[in-house]
């Protein structure tokens, strides 16, 4: 792992869930879920970041596997992040057949989630993964109409921005300059 790294656990009576993501990677993956559906859009997001994540997501239901599955990947990304200077906003478009989605995201501690998802479950994985992370995310389905094209292509694009966004930089991009909070230094943050 590099230096942007970070391991989580999420155990509760509901799940456990286990994350180890590298955000300097390669797009390796290793994803372990009974949720196959789950399996391929965390392996996508990966791929399309360039991240290296083993995942292991199991629990009692699809709704608490599918919400605790994101929550713990979003913060593995926040701590991996650790408030250094990076590009920090970033925009991606995805084709996938019928379905074209524009993700536009903001990793700025100030989380906020307008997502276009078909899937209630799906949906609440972004946000989910949005408040956790600390991001301001937009999904926004500009055509589509098959459910798993239109999920996927938002997975595509969601990955390819924040492959552009955690890129490093040599100074802050804020007109705020460095805000502290809690004692810790974080040069992500809001302006």
């Amino acid at each position: 792992m590099s230096g942007r790294a970070a391991r989580i656990e999420r155990k509760t009576r509901e799940t456990q869930i286990s994350v180890d993501l590298d955000i300097d990677g390669t797009g390796r993956f290793e994803v372990e879920s009974n949720i196959m559906f789950l399996k391929h859009m965390v392996e996508t997001l990966a791929r399309y970041a360039s991240f290296d994540l083993k995942v292991s997501a199991y629990g009692d239901n699809d709704h608490h596997i599918i919400e605790d599955t994101a929550i713990t990947i979003g913060k593995a990304l926040q701590q991996a992040l650790d408030g250094k200077p990076i590009e920090r906003m970033a925009t991606a478009v995805v084709p996938m057949d019928d379905a074209l989605v524009m993700t536009s995201l903001d990793l700025v501690d100030r989380p906020y989630a307008d997502i276009d998802c078909p899937s209630p479950e799906f949906h609440h994985f972004f946000r989910s993964f949005a408040m956790s992370a600390g991001m301001t995310l937009h999904v926004v389905v500009m055509r589509g109409f098959d459910e798993h094209h239109i999920i996927e292509a938002g997975f595509k694009s969601m990955g390819k921005a924040l492959k552009e966004a955690v890129r490093p930089r040599g100074e802050e991009l804020s007109t705020k300059d460095t805000v502290e909070i809690g004692g810790a230094r974080r040069c992500w943050q809001r302006g």
